[in-house]
């Protein structure tokens, strides 16, 4: 008789654990089954137990159903508490120590937040700020972004070029920030080398100098030279930086989310989305082999344009690996610190670089997100070098396309044309009011692009504010060709005092469109439209005929497939199922306090009538149909 007991302890042990992760619909692991069952049956049995022994065994299916209810409500509460799905014998050992960093860093910010007087904005009671508030807090936040070190001053330079979100107090704020630090010790970086190069600096580079050319947060440069004699450069990547930057990244999602659903701003910026880019582009850029493909893609565009006016450094493939680049050396001077011989020389220089630029966004879809004047070297000649190519954008050929449209309309100054360019660039909501968006662009182009009106860069912050009024999302694609043009902005200020970028870009773009019009482009243009349209054309008649031939019969119909899409219909299940549990568990809670009500009924044990049992059945099934409701609607519909 040893199995029946076993069999009988393992039902009612197990199997409500067991039917409640069923019922849930949850993945749960083996442990945190057999956690929710030893709960469930001491529950069932403190509360059933004794009354099983006086009223005798007709109770048992009541005990299994309070501990099939309690199975489920534990096995809800662990996924809340543990969301990983699936706990492991002691798997949450080797995670404590970066958790209790985590939790570490995450005080020191909010201490630096508090210091700099930021606190009030992370819960949402911060008053409004005027003219004079705005720039104090711009100080604040950037003094509080320079301590908060790496990630955060890259975040605050991010957020300088995003002109179409913040006010111009913070833009020009946060454009100071530097991302300047120590050299890493030498021994450190060497322990870098040695497992990237797979052998000593000495075995593999001739001469290799320890002092680094320069160092940021994320890398440092040394000078070295190859066996065969080629001067190169070796960019390292700083020793734990990985690490540091996962833990920052984590707790700007954190305060993203925080800030989203505490604060009205946070929630008009769209916080964690724009977060979410960040944390990608930041990963990006410390992993060295996206910047080397980013290399060898904008310098083999401006080959296939034959464009030698700007230099790019070779890369030295074999040698680089994520985390360590290895690339010719190209002698000059920054940009920052080398003035031109003359001011004709300055403009010729800065309408190389912005037609380089320009070139790059609008014909090869892939640019340098980031010519500031550290990144841009003066050789001897006169000629620009670019470098660093860790931030790099991307266009598709559509993208490009609206922008042309979009500083075309600019130059026109065509309200009309302007709305068109802007509804193609941006992404709309679901209703937006063009009329009135076409009467406001209007009365832009009637205040920056009249007769007598220099375009600036107020211009831009005028027709990002258009964007953010009318809720019009401005792509990342899109918001890294006006960060790039922004700063690039700024470097050819050094280069030609007054030198006018905007009108540059109109005049370029105007330009662009007039080289469409020759008359070889347009034919290569005709004959790529009616290759791609001879398919169609062909199939055309035949399709035409057998719709006359089934009008003239009277055989024309028109068939429509609802919910064709198994996505839809799968989506449409669930809700409905959702509903049904929602009904069947009202429905059987008011049965059961219905028959609880009215008593009596068959006496099946002393004192408790067969309605009554019926009736506390009912409740337990009740509760556990509420209970699986509102676990199943705190997921989203697939």
């Amino acid at each position: 008789m040893w199995f029946i007991g076993f069999g009988g302890a393992f039902a009612v042990i197990v199997l409500p654990a067991i039917l409640g992760r069923r019922m849930l619909g949850m993945d749960a692991g083996v442990l945190r089954v057999m956690v929710a069952a030893v709960v469930g049956v001491s529950v069932s049995g403190t509360l059933i137990g004794p009354q099983l022994q006086v009223r005798g065994p007709l109770l048992f299916s009541l005990m299994v159903g309070v501990g099939l209810l309690t199975a489920m409500v534990c096995l809800v509460v662990l996924d809340l508490a543990l969301p990983s799905g699936g706990m492991r014998p002691l798997g949450w050992i080797p995670s404590v120590r970066a958790r209790l960093s985590r939790a570490r860093r995450y005080s020191e910010i909010v201490a630096i937040l508090g210091r700099h007087g930021l606190r009030p904005y992370l819960t949402g009671r911060a008053r409004s700020a005027d003219g004079t508030r705005h720039a104090h807090l711009a100080r604040e936040l950037r003094g509080a972004l320079q301590a908060g070190g790496t990630t955060f001053v890259k975040l605050g330079q991010v957020m300088s070029t995003r002109r179409d979100l913040l006010p111009e107090a913070y833009v020009e704020e946060l454009s100071h920030l530097q991302d300047q630090v120590p050299p890493a010790p030498w021994p450190a970086v060497e322990a870098i080398l040695l497992e990237s190069l797979g052998a000593p600096t000495d075995e593999v580079f001739s001469e290799f100098d320890r002092e680094p050319l320069a160092a940021a947060s994320v890398a440092q440069v040394h000078a070295a030279v190859l066996r065969d004699g080629t001067r190169v450069i070796v960019k390292v990547q700083r020793p734990g930086i990985r690490e540091a930057v996962d833990r920052d990244l984590d707790i700007v999602a954190r305060l993203a989310r925080t800030l989203q659903v505490r604060a009205d701003w946070g929630r008009s910026l769209g916080l964690t989305e724009l977060a979410q880019g960040f944390a990608v582009a930041l990963r990006e850029e410390l992993d060295f082999r996206v910047e080397a493909r980013n290399m060898t893609a904008v310098s083999r565009a401006a080959e296939a344009r034959r464009d030698d006016s700007v230099v790019f450094p070779v890369l030295c493939g074999e040698l680089s690996d994520d985390r360590v680049l290895v690339m010719s050396r190209i002698d000059g001077t920054p940009l920052g610190q080398a003035r031109p011989d003359s001011p004709e020389h300055g403009r010729k220089l800065a309408k190389t670089l912005l037609t380089a630029l320009l070139d790059q966004i609008m014909y090869d879809g892939v640019f340098h997100a980031d010519p500031h004047p550290g990144n841009i070297l003066l050789l001897p000649d006169g000629s620009p070098a670019l470098l660093d190519f860790g931030s790099v954008g991307r266009l598709d050929s559509g993208l490009r396309s609206a922008m042309a449209g979009l500083f075309l309309a600019v130059d026109r100054g065509d309200p009309v044309a302007l709305c068109d360019a802007l509804l193609e660039v941006t992404d709309r909501p679901e209703e937006v009011d063009e009329q009135r968006l076409q009467r406001a662009l209007g009365q832009f182009s009637g205040r920056h692009l009249g007769h007598g009106s220099a375009p600036d860069v107020a211009m831009f912050t005028a027709l990002f504010r258009l964007v953010a009024e009318f809720r019009l999302t401005v792509p990342p694609e899109l918001a890294a060709v006006f960060r790039a043009l922004a700063t690039l902005e700024g470097t050819l200020q050094r280069v030609s005092d007054g030198f006018d970028i905007l009108d540059a870009s109109r005049s370029y773009a105007a330009a662009r469109f007039a080289r469409q019009l020759e008359s070889d482009n347009i034919r290569g243009t005709a004959r790529d439209e009616m290759m791609a349209l001879l398919p169609v054309l062909r199939r055309l008649p035949r399709r035409l005929d057998r719709i006359g031939g089934a009008l003239e019969e009277g055989r024309l119909g028109l068939n429509i497939r609802l919910l064709s899409d198994a996505r839809d219909r799968r989506v449409i299940g669930e809700l409905l199922s959702r509903v049904l549990l929602t009904f069947l568990g009202i429905f059987f809670g008011a049965l059961g306090a219905q028959l609880l009500s009215i008593g009596g009924g068959p006496e099946v044990t002393p004192g408790l009538g067969l309605f009554g049992l019926i009736g506390y059945h009912l409740l337990v099934l009740s509760a556990a149909l509420v209970l699986r409701t509102v676990y199943v609607l705190t997921r989203p519909l697939s």
